[in-house]
């Protein structure tokens, strides 16, 4: 069982854990989740399952190590002070654990390579570390619930096995979404009955996910592999169609993994934040990370810009050029510091190699020109916000977002910035013809077919846009428009799914980050 998009997991794994789930009592529902998602895990990672189990465990105790704290101080600013202290340890333990599993090798190799660079005879052996699935993303739900009992925002849970189910729940262990303890604990263990209304709307969004994931994204992967991995045998303007297809393919990947996500986890009683809100509608590079891969973002904003922004170091800066700068722009310098880190940090989460370190410094370039250039566009009433600009801004965001993709999917630095020149010095288009279809993997009925697929969700996204509630007009609708809508979206996958012969099983996509 490898993913979500297996004939095991829809057609047994899911079914199985329903039906069991269904069958216990309410108050012990929460274990049949707990051994699914153990059982989930252990078939994708196998041993490599003890990571997950010892971070269930630890935050466990250092939660209730906090809590202790608390309760035998006396003094406030005393349990505060070694509550940090144990804070920065629980802090330390996941993200040493993040660094030794992602980033050993990353680190090793650069080590190595400027010992070369210095003609120094020394090579260090760069050791074989599993990596177990969904590290990136359980780590940082175990580290934003330690922060948030010190903060004390939620009380520490006494039961490590619902704080294991919290971190190992099956649906998001493999791309999240990134959940904090207050958002999902409680309706994990409630043991909420399945519905028909749960069932159906949570297989709504599955199907839908389904649809997006293999019917577009997948059928795109042949060519979009083939451009990126021989990019040098193509013209700069089949260099830009990668660059565009990649950022679609991985839209529909993620997104449609989020859709089967959220929808299985609804159909046990759980709702998961929502991680997309239709990006392409963004008319800034900010708001399209407030509208992309949304938990990370505001996870990023909650625990590292914050700290940072307000701590005594940026509040020192902020009042030594207040005079200098003024009211607006002083603040600016300490949030901009604060803005750096995020944006390290969220090209390093995306993986270990100067690529995502310079996708992350490319996107905090942007977020910054706009802080910067905001007073501007207030004096002169831009805001791209109505008309023409409005439409003008959404494009020239999407331009620069495929460019950061294309940066983020490049097998390195110097490949990515090869490619982005191609495109400046060589834009042309070689033709289209049947030697070059092939050549790429794909033929008109698979372009047409995507095109088409695309469209189709272009209108949903408009009418999300418009806080059109689709879901539940179709719920409401005539039961025989309702389940000929259903069939034809069931038939779409099984006709036009990109699987069987000839295509190799992909994988989401950022289950691999």
């Amino acid at each position: 069982m490898e993913s979500y998009f297996t004939v095991m997991f829809a057609f047994f794994f899911l079914p199985v854990t329903m039906l069991v789930y269904q069958l216990f009592p309410v108050k012990k529902r929460w274990v049949v989740l707990l051994v699914a998602s153990l059982i989930f895990f252990w078939s994708i990672s196998g041993g490599l399952i003890l990571f997950v189990i010892l971070s269930g465990f630890m935050i466990h105790y250092f939660g209730l190590w906090m809590e202790n704290i608390d309760l035998q101080c006396s003094s406030h600013k005393e349990a505060q002070k070694k509550k940090r202290s144990v804070l920065v340890f629980a802090i330390c333990v996941h993200i040493g654990i993040l660094v030794l599993c992602k980033y050993t090798g990353f680190l090793l190799g650069n080590i190595n390579s400027l010992f070369v660079w210095l003609n120094i005879p020394i090579l260090i052996q760069v050791p074989k570390i599993g990596l177990p699935i969904g590290i990136s993303f359980y780590s940082l739900q175990a580290v934003s619930y330690c922060v948030d009992v010190y903060r004390q925002k939620i009380k520490a849970d006494h039961n490590p096995l619902r704080l294991l189910l919290f971190l190992v729940f099956f649906p998001t262990i493999m791309e999240g979404p990134i959940c904090r303890y207050e958002q999902t604990a409680y309706s994990l263990w409630e043991g909420k009955s399945i519905s028909y209304g749960s069932l159906t709307f949570g297989t709504q969004r599955i199907l839908w996910g389904v649809f997006k994931k293999l019917v577009i994204a997948d059928r795109l992967n042949p060519m979009v592999n083939e451009l990126f991995t021989n990019y040098q045998n193509y013209s700069g303007g089949m260099v830009c169609i990668a660059m565009v297809t990649y950022t679609l393919q991985l839209y529909m990947d993620f997104s449609g993994t989020m859709d089967v996500v959220i929808g299985t986890a609804e159909i046990f009683g759980v709702h998961l934040p929502e991680n997309f809100r239709q990006p392409f509608f963004s008319k800034s590079i900010a708001e399209f990370w407030q509208r992309w891969h949304i938990t990370l973002g505001t996870w990023f904003k909650d625990y590292v810009f914050y700290p940072v922004s307000m701590s005594k170091m940026a509040k020192k800066i902020t009042r030594k050029t207040k005079k200098k700068l003024g009211y607006y722009y002083a603040p600016l310098v300490a949030g901009s510091i604060a803005l750096f880190a995020v944006w390290i940090c969220n090209g390093l989460w995306h993986g270990s190699g100067w690529h995502f370190i310079f996708f992350g410094l490319y996107h905090f370039f942007f977020i910054l020109m706009g802080n910067l250039m905001l007073p501007l566009l207030r004096k002169y009433h831009l805001q791209f916000n109505h008309g023409f600009l409005r439409y003008l801004a959404m494009i020239r965001t999407t331009i620069l977002v495929c460019i950061g993709e294309l940066i983020f999917r490049a097998d390195g630095l110097r490949i990515a910035l090869a490619m982005i020149k191609k495109m400046f010095v060589d834009f042309q288009f070689e033709s289209l013809n049947a030697q070059m279809l092939s050549t790429l993997h794909i033929d008109m009925q698979d372009i047409l077919l995507v095109c088409v697929s695309v469209l189709i969700v272009f209108v949903i996204s408009v009418c999300k846009e418009k806080n059109v509630q689709i879901r539940k007009k179709v719920a409401s609708g005539p039961i025989v428009l309702r389940w000929t809508l259903y069939y034809t979206l069931i038939f779409a996958v099984i006709l036009f799914g990109a699987y069987g012969t000839g295509y190799v099983p992909v994988d989401p996509m950022y289950a691999s980050y």
